[in-house]
């Protein structure tokens, strides 16, 4: 009977009415739990538990049944008062996860999504606010974007109005100093100048030059945005500068090719000067597509603007597509949600990936002083951080022409012995006969690869420590010099059991051209803990490993991950899509909002080139081998990071290879990074992928949008494939390069 009551419990409760979204966030932080927690307890993604009280999804049964039980607890304990449902609740904007981006609010609810206040409160604060900027008058809510044409030569304005937010944009935080969004884009229209800012608002900018847009900026806009961790400092404004802007500013529209190779404006140019008369200072980097300017700080106040100038390519087509073709308004969307999910842009997508680290692990924090009672910056790093120093990294470690090299004989070219290398995977063989009987090669992507093989991963966060002989510990971050050329994948380890495959047709986990060692090498942790994996014993003779370690990246990659997650929701993707589904929906989902899958791109490059960045190489200014570079002087110069990252990226794509090569027979064609060919008799993925009532191999390739699960990259014929090879006279050419669209030319040449 017991049963029955439980069974007949469970059915009320899936079709129990929930509470309003708002009410569900007050329900939660009343008893003080945050979304990890609540997203902890009902198994679900932190995002899942955002978008439920954001009112974007709604809970499905089995979760619904526990989140309507935990709120039916709350409820009881902390009742809701007449304050609570005096005005009606504020549609809730999660700060990692902004609302969806497919319908534009009421002209009430844009005005509290702007400002984070009721109606009624938001029109009184509209009243005292009458020395903010001026404010141009609302489009129509309806629009889905912000459009170009939105402002007529009919449109009012009225000094402290707030626009009416346009769905596409997140609006300005609670923060009432960033009240206006993170950045705004300036231009000129009618010899108006306008500046764009998130949200659908536009404000009248009064400023004749360059230093009072800045004093503007700083003094009136109200743009920025919060501080990403406690230690941490909030976000400088940032201004981008439309074509018509830099004219109006007295700067060029375009560079000089001699401008371009100094990546800035000569240092005599009339603008550097107006800023120098006006105690401005640039950074070292000068006046250049990404200027930073300020005067130095006093005490706890930051004064510092930075300006993007997307005509002298800040905005590389590479990683942003043709956001610097945009108009004003959809630039600022774009960037906006850019900002609100990542972070406001510091510069190209690699730099802001490296400025995410730190902004998530500031290296110092404020202590009070104890005998007069004044902050101060504590002289000892932040927990966690990698500290205001940098170190020097192992001599296996530094790239050539590394001061720790000077010594050694000029062009002597280091080998596996004595250079760490840890790269991505470019492998490729021949097919064999039965592979060349089917009918289509098929491209596996990894979504977000590099951001899911930083997931977890412990680092260095201090110096190396040399080490002879030591004994391997996998949960030690460093470099290990061993000898894995007796590991055989003939016979590997797969979890308890031993299996055969045919090791001929698998690439080597140990090296990025998927050769097998053929003696000591230099590995990073993740690369000699695999080879422990697979059942082989490992006895390194030498070692430079961190005592002081952590998960650095952690938080680096939960940021990144949601905001790749919740713009692909955005686009119709979601994570918990069936692979048929799933697949359908990624076809053609760019289309869907191109500006949309322009943030996307500029996500994946901020993931690529942070890690990159972590050993970036001397880029000019003279430099000569044996002499030290300006990134060295950095803390996050630290290529053993980078090395660890892509050595557990390229461990994680084999150990899934070898999981479906035991379990199918299958066995891949090439590898190019994160994307991985196989032959199969159908052009899908579910052809091939041993998909069981709609679940995956365990441990195996899973279709998905999470990180480290895998999309469909392209298909092409085996036709096309012995075609392309028989062209180049290559039978092992990387055809993982061209399966996306099939596309090849002489200029390949076969690499």
């Amino acid at each position: 009977m017991s049963e029955l009551f439980d069974a007949v419990d469970a059915l009320l409760a899936s079709r129990a009415a929930l509470p309003p979204p708002a009410e569900r966030k007050r329900l939660r932080a009343a008893h003080g739990l945050t979304i990890d927690e609540v997203a902890t307890a009902l198994k679900v993604r932190r995002a899942t538990v955002s978008g439920w009280e954001s009112g974007k999804t709604e809970p499905r049964p089995p979760e619904r049944d526990a989140y309507a039980r935990l709120l039916d607890k709350l409820a009881e304990l902390y009742p809701a008062t007449q304050a609570d449902t005096a005005t009606p609740a504020a549609p809730v904007v999660d700060a990692a996860v902004p609302a969806t981006f497919t319908a534009a609010p009421a002209p009430a609810e844009a005005q509290t999504l702007s400002t984070g206040e009721a109606p009624e409160a938001a029109a009184m604060t509209a009243t005292e606010n009458s020395q903010t900027p001026a404010l141009v008058a609302a489009a129509p809510a309806a629009a889905a974007r912000p459009a170009r044409t939105a402002r007529t030569s009919s449109t009012s304005r009225r000094p402290g109005a707030k626009k009416a937010a346009q769905a596409g944009t997140p609006a300005g935080g609670a923060d009432p100093r960033f009240e206006n969004g993170p950045l705004a884009v300036v231009d000129v229209e009618d010899g108006k100048v306008l500046a764009y800012c998130t949200g659908g608002l536009v404000l009248d900018v009064p400023a004749k030059s360059i230093p009072a847009l800045v004093d503007w900026t700083l003094t009136e806009a109200k743009l920025g945005a919060p501080k990403l961790s406690g230690p941490g400092r909030p976000a400088d404004p940032l201004l981008v500068l439309t074509e018509a802007a830099c004219e109006r500013y007295g700067l060029p529209v375009t560079l000089t090719a001699e401008e371009k190779d100094a990546g800035r404006i000569p240092e005599g140019h009339k603008v550097i000067k107006q800023l120098t008369r006006a105690e401005w200072k640039l950074t070292k980097r000068g006046f250049g597509p990404w200027a930073r300017i300020y005067r130095p700080a006093k005490g706890s106040e930051r004064q510092c603007v930075q300006l993007c100038i997307p005509s002298w390519n800040a905005l590389d087509s590479r990683f942003w597509g043709g956001a610097a073709q945009l108009p004003p308004a959809e630039l600022a969307r774009v960037l906006g949600v850019y900002a609100s999910r990542v972070m406001t842009p510091r510069g190209s997508t690699a730099v802001t990936g490296l400025e995410l680290m730190t902004a998530l692990h500031p290296p110092t924090h404020a202590v009070r002083d104890e005998e007069t009672g004044v902050l101060r910056q504590s002289e000892t790093k932040t927990p966690g951080s990698l500290g205001k120093d940098p170190v020097d990294c192992a001599p296996c470690e530094a790239p050539d022409g590394h001061p720790l090299l000077a010594d050694l004989p000029r062009f002597h070219v280091r080998g596996p012995a004595e250079k760490l290398f840890e790269e991505a995977y470019e492998w490729a063989r021949p097919m064999t006969d039965a592979e060349c009987t089917l009918r289509y090669l098929v491209g596996l992507d990894v979504n977000m690869a590099f951001a899911a093989g930083a997931n977890g991963l412990i680092v260095g966060l201090g110096e190396p420590t040399h080490v002879k002989n030591p004994v391997f510990d996998p949960k030690l971050p460093g470099s290990w010099l061993v000898d894995l050329s007796h590991v055989d994948l003939s016979r590997v380890k797969v979890g308890k059991e031993w299996v055969e495959l045919d090791g001929s047709l698998l690439p080597s986990p140990f090296t990025p051209k998927g050769d097998r060692p053929t003696g000591p090498a230099w590995y990073a942790t993740p690369t000699v803990a695999y080879a422990v994996e697979l059942g082989y014993d490992v006895a390194p003779t030498e070692a430079y490993v961190r005592y002081d370690n952590g998960r650095y990246l952690d938080g680096w990659y939960q940021r990144l991950r949601d905001a790749y997650l919740a713009t692909m929701a955005d686009l119709g993707v979601d994570a918990d899509l069936s692979p048929e589904d799933f697949l359908a929906a990624m076809d053609g989902y760019k289309e869907r909002d191109p500006e949309l899958a322009i943030v996307v791109s500029a996500i994946k490059a901020t993931v690529k080139g942070g890690l990159g960045k972590l050993r970036e190489r001397p880029r000019g200014e003279g430099w000569r081998p044996g002499e030290r570079w300006r990134a060295l002087e950095r803390p996050t110069w630290r290529p053993d990071i980078r090395a660890a990252v892509i050595s557990r990226t390229r461990i994680n794509l084999h150990r899934k290879i070898v999981k479906h090569a035991a379990f199918t027979g299958q066995y891949p064609i090439a590898i190019l990074s994160d994307c991985v060919v196989y032959a199969s008799n159908g052009p899908s993925p579910l052809d091939f992928l041993p998909y069981r009532e709609g679940k995956p191999l365990p441990g195996g390739f899973k279709l998905g949008i999470n990180p480290g699960l895998v999309k469909h990259e392209g298909t092409q014929t085996v036709l096309w494939g012995e075609e392309v090879r028989e062209r180049f006279g290559a039978p092992a050419l990387n055809l993982a390069r061209f399966i996306k669209d099939g596309t090849v030319t002489d200029a390949d040449n076969g690499e």
